[in-house]
């Protein structure tokens, strides 16, 4: 009986790395190119900021566009040429705001994440979410991001810079709240 008690009060690991993995192996068993959106405010994101549209950047993570690329628990990393200039990447997988594919969308969005800007008070929080405070993880607004539609077409050498073509602001691709 101990065990059982004492399995009920275990804190398991975030499902987050796990089902971007299986969306990704999903994706490149369906001939498609899987794209990640991530955060950039997130704290530890080192990534190329030319490419940010609306503190978002969309990257092509297919086998032909990345080169070394590790999708850890904690981290995701790969080195890629961004303008034809070979780039390393890294940020935590907490700031990954979806992986879909580019051909048709289709994929797995996360909650958007709330956490403090530099400079920015911290919230109040409410008692469920204290205990993802004292992992030191950032509470989960628990609203879902989805796609407006679909982004526009990337070469193998990563994202390009917006064209104007697209329905969002910057021509690319749109993430919209969904309640």
């Amino acid at each position: 009986m101990d065990a059982t008690v004492q399995s009920e009060t275990h804190t398991m690991t975030s499902t987050k790395p796990y089902l971007i993995r299986a969306i990704y192996e999903w994706i490149l068993d369906n001939d498609m190119t899987p794209h990640l959106v991530v955060d950039v405010r997130y704290p530890g994101v080192q990534a190329p900021r030319e490419f940010v549209e609306d503190e978002r950047l969309v990257l092509n993570l297919s086998p032909s566009a990345v080169r070394a690329l590790v999708l850890g628990n904690e981290q995701i990393e790969f080195n890629a040429r961004f303008g034809g200039v070979a780039r390393d990447v890294y940020f935590p997988v907490e700031a990954v705001l979806g992986i879909f594919t580019r051909e048709n969308g289709q994929g797995m969005v996360f909650p958007e994440l709330a956490y403090p800007l530099p400079g920015e008070p911290e919230p109040e929080l409410d008692p469920a979410a204290r205990v993802e405070e004292k992992r030191g993880k950032p509470r989960s607004l628990g609203r879902p991001l989805g796609i407006q539609s679909p982004p526009e077409p990337r070469g193998p050498q990563g994202p390009k810079a917006p064209s104007g073509k697209g329905k969002g602001k910057g021509g690319g691709p749109t993430l919209k709240v969904v309640k």
